[in-house]
């Protein structure tokens, strides 16, 4: 549970770090939907 808050933490700072553009937007909604699904894949195992 703790990595899986690490990785939203993450995410969310990438989020914010690099929105200056639209495309920006979409690079970091696509690494946060990456982690997410890493965390995912890892609580499974």
């Amino acid at each position: 549970m703790r990595k899986l808050f690490v990785l939203a933490a993450a995410a969310a700072l990438l989020t914010t770090a690099a929105c200056n553009t639209i495309a920006g937007v979409g690079k970091d909604t696509q690494a946060a939907g990456s982690a997410v699904e890493g965390a995912a894949r890892d609580a499974k195992n």
